[in-house]
């Protein structure tokens, strides 16, 4: 079989960089293929895209021209948490890196990963260098983590403990892998943990204890130099949720007109994104000269998809700003119909974020399906999520989009009542504490009579944060009187986010029991 190896090509040049969105899908298909056979599972995209949002500088990969053959992942971590007992899943967020805290004292290494077709190329060499050479661009104290005795299964009964083989190694009458590697390379062995990965079976479970530590850091008191939470957020984000009011329009034109108005008074605010309500697109259908059934109606809107998507983007170009296009409902080139969020970025980009669960009305009458992806969205304002209405009462659903970085979840959506706009409202506060969040909902008001499913509206559109001292007394930093066509708007500040997250009253993300829960995203 002909090596994968392209390094024989004297054009092929080996560096290492910082990871980027961009090499995700390599360093999935490259964690796949190493950890085949092992019992443990590759990275899943979603938690890659965590990894990256949390801390950026400490992402790394090694690549042979445009290849990538080498990943290392990284984290801060506090000293009393690092050194004290813990689990894979526990330190590193379920390997989202969640847990990242900008002020940690250690970097703590939470993997590295090598292309076996690259071996002997001292790939791994290279990426523990890159670790090194981060820890002292911070000033940390130094770098820890917990290895792998991936030969420990088939050599206990030799040894007895873990212990005696671990010894066996230092004094260097056994060799391993691993562990012989990192002791070369100036790590020192502070203990064995067990049960540190239990998927882990050729190590049985256990980990290995190693630090490295800083020389040109006091080794005597903590290193307090403060750094910025991932370079690329701005100090603050403006933020306009429009209250649409549904009234008859005669035309697309009219529609894009209506839209064009409440794009331009957000933009002329200096906002960085402009929200519309879920299904203020029903609008076009009282354009029709007779109320259509369910099934005609979705049919006849689906059909402005192409004309929506051009207009928005056009908006968005024009006046400079993030729109998110509330919902639409889309037929699939699958055939489905499902109900998508449409975000145009101001660089000329449109990403798009299914419903996923479709409310039973929806099902019922529309036949809408529920998507089955969920990822974060890159803007130049930082990694948001979008859930659409329904979707908001799903707690599972924020937390796998905070836990791959969002910190503005917007939501979209159309009640027609108080009380199942409160289900909604009452659910999107809840998601903004527990994910320590800022949650943005937009809807509509007024009514379309000849239009199924829109002849009432209720809405109160508002901005939600976290509750806690940095943020608005009652947890709402702008909201609009109910059913009354207005926008809010509001500036978010990441940063004062980041802190409550690793300072606040409570920790709620910090404080996460990862030893007895977690979510699983089992989609893509």
């Amino acid at each position: 079989m002909k090596s994968a190896n392209t390094l024989s090509n004297p054009k092929t040049q080996l560096s290492v960089r910082n990871a980027t969105v961009a090499d995700i899908p390599q360093i999935a298909d490259l964690s796949s293929r190493v950890y085949a056979g092992t019992g443990m599972h590759g990275y899943l995209e979603p938690v890659l895209i965590g990894q990256l949002n949390h801390f950026p500088e400490g992402q790394f990969v090694v690549v042979a021209g445009e290849k990538v053959i080498g990943y290392c992942a990284t984290l801060r971590v506090r000293e009393q948490v690092g050194m004290k007992q813990h689990t894979w899943e526990s330190i590193t967020g379920n390997g989202y890196a969640s847990t990242h805290d900008p002020k940690g004292e250690w970097l703590y290494g939470m993997e590295v990963c090598v292309d076996p077709a690259y071996r002997g190329y001292r790939i791994g060499q290279r990426l523990y260098n890159a670790r090194k050479q981060l820890a002292e661009k911070l000033e940390l104290r130094g770098i820890m983590f917990v290895g792998r005795l991936p030969t420990l299964a088939n050599r206990i009964k030799r040894f007895g403990t873990v212990e005696a083989y671990v010894e066996a190694v230092q004094k260097k009458q056994q060799r391993d892998l691993v562990l012989s590697f990192q002791l070369r390379n100036g790590f020192e062995f502070l203990g064995v943990m067990p049960h540190y990965l239990d998927a882990d079976k050729q190590s049985l479970g256990y980990g290995i204890h190693m630090a490295w530590r800083n020389p040109k850091v006091s080794q005597a008191q903590e290193t307090h130099k403060k750094k910025t939470y991932g370079s690329r957020l701005p100090d603050s984000v403006r933020v306009g949720s429009v209250q649409y009011k549904q009234r008859k329009v005669e035309s697309f034109e009219e529609f894009i007109d209506i839209v064009r108005y409440f794009v331009d008074v957000v933009a002329d605010y200096k906002g960085d994104f402009v929200v519309f309500p879920e299904l203020f697109t029903l609008q076009l259908l009282s354009m029709e000269s007779q109320e259509l059934t369910p099934v005609q109606a979705i049919e006849a809107l689906t059909k402005y998809t192409p004309q929506l998507k051009e207009a928005l983007r056009d908006l968005s170009l024009r006046y400079n700003i993030n729109i998110i296009g509330g919902s639409h409902p889309t037929r699939m080139p699958n055939g489905r119909v499902e109900n998508i969020c449409y975000v145009f970025l101001r660089d000329g980009t449109i990403h798009e974020q299914a419903k996923i669960h479709p409310t039973p009305n929806e099902a019922y009458w529309w036949n809408i399906e529920g998507g089955s992806e969920l990822d974060v969205i890159q803007t130049d304002c930082g990694p948001i999520g979008v859930l659409i209405c329904y979707d908001s009462e799903f707690p599972e659903l924020a937390r796998h989009l905070t836990d791959q970085g969002a910190q503005i979840l917007f939501v979209p959506f159309c009640t027609d009542e108080r009380q199942s706009y409160l289900r909604v409202r009452y659910c999107c506060q809840s998601r903004a504490v527990e994910n320590q969040i800022y949650v943005v909902m937009s809807g509509n008001c007024g009514n379309l009579p000849n239009v199924a499913n829109m002849d009432i509206q209720y809405a109160q559109s508002c901005i939600l944060t976290p509750c806690d001292l940095p943020f608005a007394r009652d947890g709402i930093a702008a909201d609009t009187t109910p059913n009354t066509e207005m926008v809010a708007i509001a500036d978010l500040r990441p940063e004062t986010l980041l802190t409550a997250r690793h300072s606040g009253t409570v920790q709620n993300l910090r404080d996460r029991r990862h030893d007895l829960y977690q979510v699983r995203w089992k989609g893509k």
